[in-house]
C-alpha cells in the first residue's frame, strides 16, 4: 500500500512578530516544528504501514530548511520524504498550496491513502486537505478519529469520523484523502534507529518545473486570497475596583455603571 502524509512546518511558539512592511512573519530566530496536528497523521500513516504493509512518503512545501521537518518524520518511521521548494511557491494561499502538493503527489505516482492533520495551527483554515482531494479528484473524509479497516482487494476503507453529537462510520473507495483529529492515536517517540536514519537523510527536492506546475496556479500569482494587513492584537482598557459594604451594594454599583454605558437597560 502506498501512503502519503502531507505535513507543514510552523513556528514553534505563539510569540511571533510581524514585519509591518511585508505583512509576513519574522521567522529569523524562531524555532520551527512540524505542525502538531500533522504529527497524528504521521503516526497513523506509520501504523497503517505496520498493519497492512507498503511505504509511507512525507511531502512538504517550503524553503530548503523545511527538510528538518521531513527528518522528524523519518525518525518516526516514515520511509521517504519529498520537499517541494521553489521561489515560485512564495506567497501561496491555501488554494495554491493544495495545488502544489497535489502536483507533487501526482509526481510520486499517486497514493492509496493520503493523510493530513485536521488543520495547521498557524492558519487554522482546514482548507488544504480538501483542496488536495479536489485537485486529485478523489474522495475526502474529514475529522477521522479511527481507521476501522482497509480492504486492498476491493479498494475500500472504513473509518469513524467525529461529529458534534458522536461519530459516524464512513466507507470510501481508494484512493482517498483523510484529515485526522488528535483522538485517532498517540504519536510515538523517536527511536534511536530512527534518529540515526534521520541524521543522514536527504530528501528528494522538486521545483515547480519538476512537478509540472501551471504558473497561473502557484505562488502569489495563483492565490486569489490576498492579505491586506497582518497585525498582533493589542488589548487595552481601564480597570476599576468597585467598593461596597455588601455584595448587593457592589452589584448595584456595577449595574449602574453598565446602565450609564448603555450596555444594559
Amino acid at each position: 500500500m502506498n501512503i502519503v502524509v502531507c505535513i507543514k512546518q510552523v513556528p514553534g511558539t505563539t510569540k511571533v512578530a510581524i514585519n509591518p512592511a511585508t505583512n509576513t512573519l519574522i521567522r529569523e530566530g524562531v524555532e520551527s516544528i512540524v505542525n502538531p496536528f500533522d504529527m497524528y497523521a504521521v503516526e497513523e500513516a506509520v501504523r497503517l504501514k505496520e498493519k497492512f504493509g507498503g511505504k509511507v512518503t512525507a511531502i512538504i512545501m517550503g524553503p530548503p530548511q523545511a527538510d528538518q521537518a521531513l527528518k522528524t518524520t523519518i525518525a518516526l518511521g516514515v520511509d521517504e520524504g519529498v520537499l517541494l521548494s521553489d521561489r515560485a511557491f512564495a506567497g501561496s494561499d491555501t488554494l495554491a498550496t493544495s495545488y502544489t502538493l497535489a502536483q507533487g503527489i501526482k509526481k510520486l505516482g499517486g497514493a492509496d491513502i493520503i493523510l493530513t492533520g485536521k488543520q495547521a495551527m498557524d492558519g487554522d483554515t482546514a482548507q488544504v486537505g480538501p483542496g488536495i482531494a479536489n485537485w486529485l479528484d478523489i474522495p475526502f473524509v474529514a475529522w477521522v478519529k479511527k481507521v476501522e479497516n482497509v480492504d486492498l482487494t476491493t479498494k475500500k476503507i472504513k473509518v469513524e469520523r467525529m461529529m458534534d453529537d458522536g461519530y459516524e462510520v464512513v466507507e470510501s473507495s481508494l484512493p482517498v484523502l483523510l484529515s485526522v483529529v488528535k483522538e485517532i492515536n498517540e504519536p510515538r517517540i523517536e527511536s534511536l534507529r530512527g534518529k540515526m536514519k534521520a541524521k543522514t537523510f536527504k530528501p528528494v527536492v522538486w521545483s515547480a518545473k519538476d512537478i509540472e506546475c501551471d504558473p497561473d496556479f502557484i505562488g502569489l500569482h495563483g492565490s486569489p486570497t490576498l492579505v491586506n494587513r497582518v497585525f498582533v492584537p493589542v488589548r487595552s482598557g481601564k480597570k476599576e475596583i468597585i467598593e461596597g459594604a455588601t455584595v448587593e451594594e457592589k452589584a448595584e454599583k456595577i449595574a449602574n455603571k453598565l446602565r450609564e454605558a448603555k450596555l444594559i437597560n
